[in-house]
């Protein structure tokens, strides 16, 4: 999953397992997350600050006192910024200090302030785990809504066997993901979007194709793989990032290439979302050898495979979505769409107004079905992605 955008605060306390945090920093940062890192001073006897600040490309943060930085409330600032607080590992110290509110070092201060989610990643011996205190010190931090990743069994640093390892950095990187994703409403659903435009040949160096980029496509498929769902993709010529390792990506070129992928995949697709913007027309007759400049070029065009009509006739009880840009009686084009393709939805915009575009990062749409007409206003393609998403469920 892409995490760009999202700032991911994580607090190294003093245990063994402090060296275990590289890689859940090294994991979390080279999916585009913007990783802070503080530490106690205890931990700084286990990993160098230096090792977290190369891994994160940001200074890390030991002592309340350092000025070694631009002026600000660091802890405050710090706080406000994060999406999800991580604690890995959480001594037992460090939880008691935040279950009886104490605020003694940069890290117990920045906690205190945070707002949003936090996840703590205990870590110590098994008998300090099975001790009274820290089990009411877990249930007091668990009953205000704080989130814990259960602790391995194992040998122990103190070479005890018994549960109290910290849990694995994929095991803490995978609870911090859901956090930053709660919404899991698409999971047993698998959703095949098409993204981008398609191009048909005129001579070996010349196409037909639009000012499509993929954007609204990409948008949609990255919001469904977050709230749940398989990811099919089926992509034309796209400049939007569609490297999400969460899709299934199938790469096509004409549009007859894209109707031939997704009427093979629509047996294992239980929604689609026709956001590609496939040529409508093709050269009827492609030349073999470049057409000469100076010869100039006379087309004869034929009609393209119609996608959304195919899936229309034989979708059954899947959903399907298609979309509509237009520049012109948007909403009266986009009801015929939806009845002659036989679609649940249709996504109406008119390209020609400021930030509906394409290439755009926003979008201004109409959301049309048999019941309802909703205009939106405009907003990033994201949250068109995600009212799109919601819609659908909406379908009956």
């Amino acid at each position: 999953m892409d995490l760009k955008g999202k700032c991911i605060f994580i607090g190294v306390t003093g245990g063994i397992a402090a060296y275990k945090v590289c890689q859940l920093v090294s994991s979390l940062k080279k999916r585009g997350a913007d990783v802070r890192v503080a530490m106690t001073a205890h931990a700084t006897e286990f990993v160098s600050p230096l090792t977290f600040e190369t891994l994160s490309a940001n200074r890390v943060v030991v002592d309340t006192f350092d000025r070694n930085h631009e002026w600000e409330v660091e802890h405050i600032s710090l706080a406000k910024r994060a999406d999800v607080c991580v604690i890995a590992p959480c001594t037992a110290d460090f939880a008691g200090k935040l279950a009886s509110g104490i605020a003694d070092d940069f890290l117990s201060t920045t906690v205190m302030a945070c707002t949003c989610p936090i996840l703590l990643a205990p870590a110590m011996n098994s008998k300090m785990l099975a001790s009274a205190a820290y089990r009411d010190n877990e249930a007091k931090l668990k009953s205000r809504g704080v989130h814990f990743v259960s602790t391995g069994h194992g040998i122990l640093a103190c070479g005890d066997i018994g549960d109290g390892r910290m849990a694995e950095p994929e095991d803490i990187e995978s609870a911090t993901v859901d956090l930053l994703y709660p919404r899991r409403d698409y999971l047993g659903k698998t959703v095949l979007v098409t993204v981008g435009g398609t191009r048909e040949r005129i001579d070996p160096v010349r196409y037909i194709c639009n000012m499509s980029s993929g954007k609204m496509g990409a948008a949609i498929a990255r919001a469904a793989a977050d709230r749940g769902a398989r990811v099919i993709t089926v992509c034309g010529n796209v400049t939007a990032d569609l490297s999400d390792s969460r899709f299934e990506r199938h790469d096509v070129v004409t549009t007859k290439d894209m109707y031939d992928a997704v009427l093979s995949l629509l047996p294992e697709a239980d929604i689609i979302i026709k956001a590609a913007a496939p040529c409508d027309f093709r050269a009827k007759n492609v030349a073999d050898n470049k057409i000469k400049s100076d010869k100039g070029i006379t087309l004869e065009l034929e009609k393209t495979e119609d996608i959304a009509e195919a899936v229309g006739k034989i979708k059954g009880s899947k959903k399907l979505v298609i979309f509509a840009a237009e520049t012109q009686n948007t909403e009266e084009s986009a009801r015929n769409k939806l009845v002659k393709k036989n679609a649940d939805m249709v996504v109406a915009n008119d390209v020609t107004k400021a930030g509906a575009g394409f290439g755009t990062d926003t979008n201004i749409a109409t959301i049309i079905t048999s019941e309802r007409t909703e205009a939106l206003h405009l907003m990033s393609k994201s949250e068109l992605a995600d009212i799109i998403l919601d819609r659908v469920k909406e379908i009956g």
